[in-house]
């Protein structure tokens, strides 16, 4: 038998797909209000296969609105969205539910709270997904779900409650979770935001190795050190727009719009004293 089973069951520690330059996620004039607050005005946002997208800005900003509406969480009033060479969904229009169900079956998000079943053991709560909804034989996806947790070690954590792991063990599970519905594209919305200082290490690790991996992933973050080490495009956003995007060297040395400049240098003036490196 060759090396590699081609009937097996696919790698569930390899992203979903080969890094090129194909786009994965084009998202078109994303516009959302909330009575007479505008959240997005008209958001462009395109990632290629492989590609980490990171979304930096303030709070309020409308960063997880960008997400929860790729992911269809959120209802956007506007603008047009495709995964993975999916139907493109015209928000001008009535969404239906088989609609919203195939931005989900591309795309899966990792939340500020890990938001796991607490009833459950840690096992129990990563095949929930692929047994219930994508229909994956149990004892598959238990395999599946053995190897992810000892990927990100916590394979001696599979029978404890939530309530028995640290808040970065929880998060760790989350991204598990996320990883075992074998997405084309994994969302993180201030994944270590939650966490306690010393608990942000270890799960921005975990982030950091699988975007070497090549898993396509879009990121809102306040951790600008992890932004500058993972990320392939940096978007700045303020007051609903991207006020600026580009490759991190540029936008963390050399920022060309002035609300941009005034961003980093309130956040990164404390820390630094001269040396802009945030790596926790």
């Amino acid at each position: 038998m060759s090396p590699i089973d081609p009937l097996g069951p696919p790698d569930p520690l390899a992203p979903a797909d080969t890094p090129d330059d194909r786009v994965l996620l084009e998202a078109r004039g994303i516009r959302k209000a909330f009575g007479d607050n505008e959240v997005l005005r008209s958001i462009d946002l395109e990632v290629r296969r492989g590609e980490v997208v990171v979304l930096i800005g303030p709070s309020g900003s409308g960063k997880t609105t960008v997400l929860r509406s790729l992911n269809g969480l959120e209802t956007p009033d506007g603008g047009t969205v495709s995964i993975d060479g999916g139907p493109s969904l015209d928000f001008a229009k009535p969404i239906t539910k088989q609609e919203r169900y195939a931005l989900r079956d591309r795309s899966a998000m990792v939340f500020q709270q890990h938001n796991l079943f607490p009833h459950m053991t840690v096992l129990q709560n990563v095949i929930e997904g692929p047994v219930r909804v994508q229909k994956v034989p149990k004892a598959r996806a238990v395999a599946e779900a053995s190897a992810l947790l000892d990927r990100v070690g916590l394979a001696e954590k599979r029978d404890a409650y939530p309530f028995e792991l640290s808040g970065g063990q929880q998060q760790r599970v989350g991204i598990v979770r996320a990883l075992a519905l074998k997405p084309q594209l994994l969302l993180f919305d201030e994944p270590t935001s939650a966490l306690d200082p010393e608990l942000v290490g270890e799960v921005l690790q975990v982030i950091k190795e699988l975007a070497d991996e090549g898993w396509t992933m879009v990121v809102v973050t306040h951790e600008l050190g992890f932004a500058r080490q993972a990320a392939d495009e940096v978007l700045f956003m303020d007051g609903g727009v991207v006020v600026e995007r580009g490759a991190p060297g540029a936008i963390f040395t050399n920022p060309t719009h002035e609300r941009t400049r005034r961003f980093l240098d309130r956040i990164l003036r404390p820390l630094e004293g001269g040396d802009d490196d945030v790596s926790p």
